[in-house]
């Protein structure tokens, strides 16, 4: 799912490409920091569907993206991606 910059994070869920700031692993202790610091600024958003959050994706908006795809699947996407 690339149509005009959208990357398909599973679930029928997009994010713009051009608002990705980083994609990253959701395992690390800092990245689990910065999840709880985004729900309490009510700037988390879970698409993951109930699934084990395999990444975590930084908007240039500092929301923060929860998906269950693997980071590596997200940032092919993003080049396969017209810009």
């Amino acid at each position: 799912m690339s149509s005009d910059g959208l990357i398909g994070l599973g679930f029928n869920n997009v994010v713009v490409a051009s608002r990705v700031v980083a994609v990253v692993s959701a395992g690390a202790a800092p990245i689990k920091r910065l999840k709880d610091e985004a729900r309490r600024a009510n700037k988390l958003v879970d698409a993951t569907h109930g699934r084990k959050a395999r990444s975590v994706i930084i908007t240039d908006s500092d929301h923060v993206i929860l998906s269950s795809s693997q980071p590596e699947t997200i940032i092919e996407r993003m080049r396969e991606s017209p810009a």
